[in-house]
């Protein structure tokens, strides 16, 4: 495998700070999430950076690669897209699954892939069309998790070192999903890094979050922690990591506390010294492994299935699971749900009354209503889904939020809705 290109030390471009990102001394790199981008029309702040020479990475959410169902080609066509519109060395995206076809549900969220021969297979062989796809080369990140698979037949070591011998990925190790998977899943961060093959590192992510009643969340809207950096300087010890960057995602920090927090992980990079040996265990088989087979898929499908079911739409948690850990990880789906749509949907907030309004009626429309599109789709639906029981109770909102839901639905709404609908805005069939 060849080396990697160096990237340096980076942090995750987001809009809200477009600005301090661009003053960041030194700064080497960003990451980008590709699905926040249009690949005709970059954000300026992108391509002020690219004209200094900052490397532009897209960084993959809706894959799924881990999942049953083998990737979408406009998907994979979109990430390629971006990939070429910022001139990137790389794309990179999670071992996770974040949807099921059957039925229809999306999590909105990375989910942890079973560590079993079935889902290894599946995975190698998605990786494998997700590579002949794309025009450059791919990384997989590992994820955090809140809940662990019953009956998993591979350490995560173990299930990473086949999947990288399997296909000849890249790997992009976050050392916070390391911490919080050993907060909630007990998994030590040493014992993965030295069972990895590090020589197939692309780079590094390094994140802050919190634990709350003995469970780890990986916030990205919180400093990173001294134990984190402690993970990260573990794995500097072993390995000179071409590239390693900060994730920021929420609740930003005035300017001078980023910057401090770059210069942090600068420093634990920099004081590393010479790494272990690292050894030389990457080898892509001649005749990689057949397609994983259709049995393998259908099992695969079933699991996930029943897991997702009961995260968002309220069924029995499968058998072996914890029940506790799945009810915590479906409160966490919710409330992150109700904080994108209002991200994505930012008058919402404000035609109901406030944020704490705002949360409660998504809170009661989200109990039961799965998201089966993205979050766009989920915020029609949410306004659709008060107006057709005439809410808001205020006239003047609920015709702030007909006009709204006309403006972006692009359609008439729907049987007793729509007379509600032209009797609120005054029209006419």
């Amino acid at each position: 495998m060849k080396p990697m290109e160096r990237l340096g030390v980076g942090i995750g471009w987001r809009p809200e700070i477009a600005e301090a990102v661009e003053r960041l001394d030194g700064l080497d790199w960003v990451e980008v999430v590709a699905e926040n981008l249009c690949p005709g029309h970059l954000p300026e702040s992108l391509a002020r950076l690219r004209e200094r020479g900052v490397r532009v990475v897209p960084h993959g959410v809706s894959l799924g690669l881990g999942g049953a169902d083998r990737p979408d080609p406009a998907k994979l066509a979109a990430l390629g897209e971006r990939a070429v519109a910022l001139g990137a060395p790389l794309v990179t995206e999670h071992v996770a699954f974040v949807r099921t076809s059957s039925p229809l549900l999306e999590a909105g969220h990375l989910l942890p892939v079973p560590r079993t021969r079935d889902a290894l297979a599946v995975l190698c062989e998605n990786v494998r069309i997700a590579q002949d796809a794309l025009p450059v080369p791919l990384a997989l990140e590992n994820i955090a998790a809140l809940v662990s698979w019953p009956g998993e037949e591979l350490t995560e070591g173990q299930f990473l070192t086949e999947l990288v011998e399997r296909t000849g990925v890249r790997l992009l190790i976050d050392v916070a999903n390391l911490h919080t998977n050993r907060v909630n899943r007990g998994e030590d961060p040493a014992a993965v890094l030295d069972s990895v093959p590090l020589e197939a590192l692309a780079y590094v992510h390094v994140a802050g979050g919190v634990e709350r009643d003995g469970v780890w969340h990986d916030t990205h809207a919180h400093p990173v922690p001294p134990v984190v950096l402690d993970v990260l300087a573990r794995l500097r010890e072993r390995v000179d990591p071409p590239g390693v960057l900060l994730e920021r995602d929420d609740d930003f920090p005035p300017e001078a506390e980023l910057a401090a927090e770059v210069a942090r992980i600068r420093a634990v990079v920099d004081a590393g010294g010479p790494p272990g040996t690292v050894r030389e265990r990457v080898v892509l088989r001649e005749e990689p492994p057949g397609p994983a087979g259709e049995p393998a898929r259908t099992r695969l499908a079933l699991e996930q299935a029943a897991l997702l079911s009961a995260l968002v739409a309220g069924t029995p948690v499968p058998e072996g699971f914890d029940r506790q850990r799945v009810r915590v990880q479906a409160r966490a789906l919710v409330a992150k749900r109700a904080s994108v749509v209002a991200k994505v949907a930012p008058e919402l907030p404000g035609i109901l009354g406030g944020p704490a309004a705002y949360r409660a009626a998504f809170l009661g429309y989200a109990r039961g209503r799965p998201m089966t599109a993205g979050y766009r789709r989920d915020a029609l639906d949410f306004a659709e889904h008060l107006l057709v029981r005439d809410l808001p109770a205020d006239p003047a909102a609920r015709r702030r939020l007909t006009a709204w839901w006309r403006e972006r639905a692009g359609v008439r709404p729907r049987n007793r809705f729509a007379r509600w609908a032209r009797a609120l805005l005054g029209r006419t069939p």
